[in-house]
């Protein structure tokens, strides 16, 4: 193949794995070992791994040496674990370091990366994601249990539901595959399953925490995404909810909640549930970084009246 063919075919591959290409693409071209010696000598090309290379002056970036990775470990190597949740961009990812799963037979060994070894690697929990190839959001999560705490396990299948990534279903099925007895993260995993309902998924992360803060106070879990009517006219769906005390919980997001706009909008949400007869709190990043012991303790008053009136019934 002439150069210039040769260049614009590696741009090609390049540019559709993230600015990286590898050997195995050289030898579809018929490109022999001098002039891929030449290429390396002139600097023209860089090589961070053995047989994986990014074309000089390309840009990098974190996927990129995601898949060189994965490429220098090998057919059956995959990003995994906090690398693979990054990539499926749910809580427990990580980008400032590069994680991979290899069988062991075929384990990568290279400087700068975490690789872990693993015989029960099957095709069913391998796919590609933004032509990274990574572990499926199932074997994901599954493989969160092992090196994140329960909060994030359960934060990372929330997100997975809401965006229908999976199943409670297909976790269960990679649950009766995967967590054998011994097997490291499968108790974890086998216990943020058990404690699912099928109701109302939780709009957000924060949202989670508050409601976990709030049970870990010895209060009632709240009602997720629970939508208030009045004369069976909607009036607002609201974040955490204790409906029975009519008592709603707004997680205030700096994000979602600044601004001219935004203060109008629910300013206006908030009247509207007070005219409907609601207690509405306000939590925010600082309540959950304090255990939302001071909303714990404004919930407990409020239904403090509720339980009173069960009690004389």
């Amino acid at each position: 193949m002439e150069d210039l063919h040769l260049d614009r075919f590696v741009a090609a591959i390049a540019e559709q794995h993230h600015g990286v290409f590898a050997v195995h693409h050289l030898d579809d071209t018929g490109a022999s070992q001098q002039v891929r010696k030449r290429r390396l000598a002139q600097g023209r090309w860089l090589s961070p791994y053995d047989g994986v290379f990014r074309i000089a002056g390309a840009p990098p970036s974190w996927k990129g040496d995601l898949v060189a990775a994965t490429w220098a470990g090998g057919d059956r190597a995959v990003a995994s674990h906090r690398s693979a949740a990054a990539v499926w961009q749910i809580p427990g990812g990580k980008t400032d370091a590069l994680e991979l799963t290899c069988p062991r037979w075929r384990r990568a060994r290279h400087d700068g990366l975490v690789v872990h070894e693993s015989t029960r690697l099957d095709a069913i929990d391998i796919t590609v994601v933004e032509g990274i190839r990574c572990t499926t959001v199932e074997r994901t999560i599954f493989d969160l249990c092992s090196c994140v705490g329960p909060v994030r396990v359960d934060l990372a299948i929330d997100a997975a539901l809401r965006r229908d990534l999976t199943s409670i279903g297909a976790l269960l099925h990679a649950h009766d595959r995967l967590a054998t007895k011994g097997r490291r993260g499968g108790r974890r995993f086998r216990d943020a399953l058990a404690s699912r309902t099928l109701g109302p998924l939780h709009e957000s992360a924060p949202e989670r925490l508050v409601a976990r803060a709030l049970v870990r106070a010895g209060l009632p879990e709240p009602d997720a995404q629970h939508v208030v009517r009045c004369d069976g006219e909607f009036v607002a769906r609201v974040d955490l909810a204790y409906a029975d005390a009519r008592i709603a919980i707004e997680y205030d997001s700096f994000e979602h909640h600044t601004g001219k706009i935004a203060l109008v909008r629910d300013s206006a949400r908030r009247n509207a549930l007070t005219t409907a007869g609601w207690t509405v709190l306000s939590a925010t990043a600082v309540d959950v970084r304090g255990e939302c012991r001071q909303l714990a303790r404004d919930v407990r008053r409020l239904l403090a009246p509720k339980a009173a009136s069960h009690e004389v019934a």
